[in-house]
């Protein structure tokens, strides 16, 4: 090798010096000696035991300027090396530019084809809604309409200035509502008083279990609310502008919806809680869905109406829902989509609507309106089929009874109940004073109970068309405002919530009854 070993041995045979190491691998090789050529094995080949070799220093190191000439060829080598790095860096920082400015293109090519192809399969659906509506020889789009309930966008052109043009209830749809109502029709005729509900007695002993302060002191007031049986959680959406999503097992909020610029109106859920709708002042709906954190994020803001929206209500399908404004128009959506369907304005009217609710079975949709009016509406065909006169100021609320035949209205003169079967008044209560309008009643989910909320909270005992209704209970409102704004029963009516317009939401229940939480 040149080199002095590091481990010497020596060959018995011919007394020659070798590396071990390299020595071995030439007789696992060749099985010789490589300098006579003579056979050669590793039991003839003994270790030599010598001192540590300490090697010379090189001539460059074996002087002064020597180390300096070779610490200045190291610092050039750490110079060159440095400068290529940042050669590389400023590279990478190009490459890295260059890929940020494509990605944004992307993005914008990517929302332009999304919003092409939006407007492509909105101008799809148009043109199959028109191609039965000209077999069937409907009036063309810009035709004037003829009767209550022609969508309001039908009455108007193309132009740029014009309303948008509604595709309307397609007989698809149709076909889906009919199928609900007659499944949920057919279960009604079997419908029985669970055996969980609470008795009479015990709705007689309920008090005020919690105070919950959900929303802001600055803005108080509690509008509307909701309630997800299946979970027991609380909507409540406020004077300040926010909804809020609230655990009532727990006492702890889950979220705070926030996004509209006015007060919210009105809040529901829809199905499990997937989504929550949400209606406004601001004139907007917007669409919430329940993400994997627990938040609910904005999914769609509908902004089909012109005034405020008073009034959001799901149908039983859980796959569409209505909107009832001030503008005198009450529109149909698409969940999903987040699109409206049908835009239905009625001509006879021009104060707007108040309040809306779906009858159970999802195929008439009845809505209050602030020139004291109930009106009927068979959805689908938009077509108004029946009106109640008979009450004094706006229609603040209207409500279904699960029997399917009773309808409950609030208005400034009080509460009237209505038999659909026979579209007469058969019932009206005035709890309150002539400057004390009702602001919200409800029947519960089993068509037991009526709960209405004005200056107090009380609660009927539901009885026939012939038989009095008897008020069971009264809970004074402990806002202190005098104004109980909502009121819903809880599942099985083991508690009642309230809103009223201090920023706290109240249950009213059996004190130690269940697992409530410890009062905040």
């Amino acid at each position: 090798s040149g080199e002095v070993p590091e481990e010497p041995v020596v060959s018995k045979k011919t007394g020659l010096l070798f590396e071990k190491r390299l020595i071995e691998r030439h007789i696992s090789d060749y099985g010789k000696c490589p300098i006579t050529g003579e056979p050669l094995s590793m039991e003839e080949i003994v270790p030599i035991k010598t001192d540590k070799i300490v090697k010379p220093r090189p001539v460059q190191a074996a002087s002064i300027p020597g180390m300096l000439g070779m610490f200045q060829i190291e610092w050039d080598g750490l110079m060159l090396s440095n400068f290529a790095l940042e050669q590389q860096l400023h590279t990478a920082r190009q490459e890295l530019s260059h890929a940020l400015y494509q990605h944004d293109a992307a993005c914008r090519v990517i929302a332009r084809l999304k919003k092409e192809r939006d407007e492509a399969r909105s101008l799809l659906a148009q043109t199959e809604r028109q191609i039965p509506m000209s077999a069937l020889a409907v009036p063309e789009v810009n035709a004037s309409a003829l009767s209550i309930g022609k969508r309001g966008a039908a009455d108007e052109g193309m132009g740029p200035d014009a309303k948008k043009i509604r595709r309307g209830i397609s007989a698809s749809i149709i076909s889906e509502l009919t199928d609900c109502n007659a499944a949920l029709s057919q279960q009604r005729k079997k419908r029985q008083i669970p055996p969980t509900l609470a008795p009479v007695d015990a709705v007689e002993r309920y008090t005020q279990l919690f105070s919950y302060p959900l929303h802001k002191t600055s803005k108080p007031g509690i509008l509307a609310m909701d309630i997800l049986y299946s979970k027991d959680i609380i909507a409540t959406g406020g004077i300040d502008t926010n909804a809020v999503i609230f655990d009532r097992p727990s006492g702890e909020i889950l979220s705070t919806l926030s996004g509209h610029s006015k007060k919210v109106t009105s809040v529901k859920f829809v199905s499990q809680g997937d989504f929550v709708v949400t209606g406004s002042a601001d004139k907007t709906v917007r669409i919430w869905k329940d993400s994997e954190n627990g938040n609910y994020d904005c999914q769609n803001t509908l902004k089909d109406h012109t005034a405020e929206v008073q009034a959001v209500t799901i149908h039983a399908t859980n796959n569409y829902f209505v909107t009832a404004s001030l503008d005198n128009t009450w529109c149909f959506y698409d969940l999903s989509s987040g699109s409206c369907i049908a835009q239905v304005e009625d001509s006879s009217g021009s104060g707007g609507y108040s309040s809306a609710a779906f009858h159970p079975d999802g195929l008439i949709l009845g809505t209050g309106t602030t020139e004291a009016i109930v009106k009927i509406w068979d959805v689908k065909s938009q077509a108004n089929v029946a009106r109640f006169d008979g009450h004094v100021g706006a229609v603040n609320a209207v409500s279904f009874s699960e029997n399917g035949y009773f309808l409950a209205t609030a208005a400034h003169d009080g509460v009237k109940l209505w038999d659909l079967r026979k579209l007469r008044n058969f019932r009206t209560f005035a709890p309150y004073g002539e400057n004390t309008p009702t602001q919200s009643v409800e029947f519960d989910h089993s068509g037991s109970y009526l709960g209405i909320a004005g200056s107090d909270i009380r609660v009927y005992q539901v009885a026939n068309v012939k038989s009095e209704w008897n008020c069971i209970k009264t809970f004074p409102d402990l806002s202190g405002t005098g104004k109980a704004m909502c009121v819903k029963f809880g599942p099985d009516t083991k508690y009642l919530a309230v809103g009223s317009m201090d920023r706290n939401l109240r249950v009213f229940g059996l004190p130690g009854d269940g697992d409530d939480p410890e009062e905040s």
